[in-house]
Formats: C-alpha cells, structure tokens, sequence
C-alpha cells in the first residue's frame, strides 16, 4: 500500500516528491510528540503503581487515568511566559532548546519502521545516528552557559562529561553491530538478522554484552535515571534546565523524551531484529510475519525499562558514572568487537546475511 502510495505522489514529478516527503515527515514527527505526551503519563502511572500511588487520575478520567493529563501540562506550559534571567545571553538562552530538539528530530530521518517507511533510507545511517545524538549535548551546554547560573552551569558540565564518556562505548557497540551485519545501513543490518531460527537469528545472542552496554549508555545519553546527575534535583536543583520555565522547558521536555523513544527503537533495531518476527520460520501466519506491530512491541519493552530503572535505582555518584564508562565499558566494547569480528572470519556469524 505505502508503494503504490509512494508511486501516486511520484508520478507527478519534483512536486510529488517534496509533497511526498513532507507527509513522511508529518507521519514520523506526529506520531512522536503523540508518543512523547503519552510517554510521560505512562511513567507517572507506571512509577506510581511501583510506589503504590495512583498517579494522574483526574484529568479525563477514563478507567482511572487521566488520558488528558499530559495535554493539560503542555496547554500549562506553553501558555506560562518565558522568563529570561536579566544576567542571561538572551540570544544563546533561546537557541538552546533549539539546539537540544532539532537533533533529536533529526535522527528519526534514518530510522527504517518497516521495509518501506523510511524517511531516507542512506547507506551511512549508523554514522548519521551517532552525528545527530551527539549534537544534542551543545544544546545542552549553551543552556547551562547562557543562563548564568552556578547550577545550571554545573549540570551543564557533568552532563557533557557524561555523555561524551559514553558516547565512545555506545559507538564502539554499533561497530560490533557494523562487523556483524557488514552494513552501515539500519534497513540491512535488520535484514542480516533474518533467517529460519526465528530469535536465535538476531545480534543480541553473539553480541550480548554490547547489546547490554548499548541500552545502558543510551540511559545515560538521555540523563535518565539512575544517570541523571545533569539533572541532579537532591543537589543541583534541576540542572542545566533550572532558569527555563514556559515554553523552553517544553522543548527540553520533549527532546528528552523523544530520545528515550528512539533509544528504544534502535535497541530493537539493532540487536532484536526491528520489523522482524520472533517467530520466523517457526510459525506460519501472521505470528510468523515481519511487520511494524513486532519493532513498536519491541520499543515498547525498552520504554518500559527505563522507567523500571528510575522507580528501583538509587541516582550514582558522578565519580562511580565515570568509572563504569571509561573502565568498564569501554574495555569491554573494544574486547568483543574483536570477538565479533574473529566469529564473523569463521563463519559463526554470516555478516550480511
């Protein structure tokens, strides 16, 4: 169907294309900040059922949960005035938040949701994936700079600290993934992992420590919990974001969130086999069929986990993140890439597939 929709709008030449493309953006930028604002009811639900609380309810109540409630808090937000300090770069104040949302945009343009959605669908996606989710940390910087203060400025700090540090071992991941799959390109490492052993087939089995590294340094990517010192409240107040309120701290919001979601997803896509069945060639039917249903159920799973980890872990200390990253992780990466690399030599795994 997304064919025959595809060669509609192509038939009517450059003009088809633009229109074409600008309604795959429209399907992939609405579904995320839908996504995003239900995101954040799932985790106030979610983390209040784990501390035995109801969380929001009121707000459209509907069974006992307040679907309305994280529209009510972007009405909240949007109509709240922006207060720039009178110490503050007012130019570079504002910028930020545009500097933190527009990569995370961004790196949706390569992300495959099936063998036909995709916005551009390039043979260096990987290398994409990792330009646009390190271009959000200078967001993140001129944020905690611009707004003079000593909290901000020190959330701002650590955070580039943390994500630089596990920016290397999350890279070192995907190039065991680029060993595996032989291919820079997200559409074809999923279609390396296809096969007839169903999940057995997929890159979390050989590459199980890296898949494990990735999940946890994409947590700390997004300072999220038990990562989340940027955002140190029990110290620092709120971090890089404390002097935005109003629409700005909105766009944070957002951009946080929206990165938590495509962690998710290319967790999934990368080591759980994306679109694909977990079922292939073991079932037939549509249990054994690829589809989008099976990488959103995916997703979902590892949406979920991140908000298992801010209910059950306690926030780390800034010198114990360091550690974990440079002399664990990265050692770690290093040693099973070339693990990776010697299976793929021997046959154990077939890259490109």
């Amino acid at each position: 169907m997304i064919d025959t929709i595809r060669e509609f709008f192509l038939a009517f030449g450059s003009v088809g294309l633009v229109v074409w493309t600008l309604l795959k953006i429209g399907l992939i930028v609405l579904p995320i900040t839908l996504g995003v604002a239900f995101y954040t009811l799932l985790e106030r639900k979610v983390i209040g059922w784990m501390h035995v609380r109801h969380g929001p309810v009121y707000v459209g109540q509907v069974f006992g949960i307040g679907l309305i409630q994280p529209f009510a808090d972007v009405f909240k937000m949007l109509f709240k005035e922006l207060v720039v300090p009178s110490s503050a770069n007012a130019f570079l104040y504002r910028l930020a938040p545009v500097l933190a949302i527009a990569p995370a945009f961004a790196a949706w343009a390569v992300v495959p949701f099936d063998d036909a959605l995709v916005l551009a669908d390039i043979n260096a996606g990987l290398l994409y994936l990792l330009a646009m989710t390190s271009m959000g940390v200078y967001g993140v910087i001129l944020a905690g700079w611009a707004s003079n203060s000593k909290y901000a400025f020190l959330g701002a700090m650590r955070s580039a600290a943390q994500v630089v540090s596990y920016e290397i071992a999350m890279g070192f991941a995907l190039v065991g993934v680029l060993v595996a799959a032989g291919s820079l390109n997200l559409s074809e490492i999923v279609r390396a992992q296809q096969g007839g052993a169903g999940f057995l087939e997929w890159f979390w089995l050989p590459l199980l420590p890296l898949f494990a590294i990735y999940f946890i340094s994409g947590v700390a990517e997004t300072n999220r919990a038990p990562f989340d010192v940027a955002e140190g409240e029990s110290e620092i107040v709120a971090g890089f974001h404390v002097e935005y309120s109003g629409s700005a701290f909105a766009v944070f919001f957002l951009a946080e969130y929206a990165n938590m979601i495509l962690i998710s997803l290319l967790a999934s896509i990368l080591f759980l086999g994306g679109w694909l069945s977990p079922f292939q060639g073991w079932i037939d039917g549509w249990l054994g069929q690829p589809g989008f249903w099976w990488l959103l159920l995916k997703a979902f799973v590892f949406a979920f986990t991140f908000l298992w980890l801010r209910a059950t872990f306690p926030r780390y200390r800034y010198d114990q993140i360091m550690r974990l990253g440079w002399k664990v992780f990265i050692p770690i990466t290093i040693v099973w890439i070339l693990v990776a690399a010697l299976a793929v030599h021997w046959g154990w795994i077939v890259a490109g597939a």
